[in-house]
């Protein structure tokens, strides 16, 4: 069962720590936005594999957007 990450602010996106394919575990940083000159982490919810990245760094995310795709495992 996949587990889509979404943006829960519109923020732009910094720096981008997982790729697809990579391990999470639960609370693992996934991708960093910045929002008001603060940085603010979008952590994985449950532990599994990467299988899909929508964001890329240097760009603009709304609100519901989505940012990660994690595969239970």
């Amino acid at each position: 069962m996949a587990e889509e990450v979404r943006a829960e602010m519109v923020a732009n996106v910094w720096k981008v720590v997982v790729a697809q394919g990579d391990a999470v575990s639960d609370g693992d940083t996934l991708v960093i936005l910045e929002s008001m000159k603060m940085e603010i982490p979008v952590v994985a919810p449950l532990a599994g594999t990467v299988s899909q990245v929508a964001v890329a760094p240097d760009t603009s995310i709304k609100e519901g957007d989505l940012v990660v795709v994690i595969d239970e495992g």
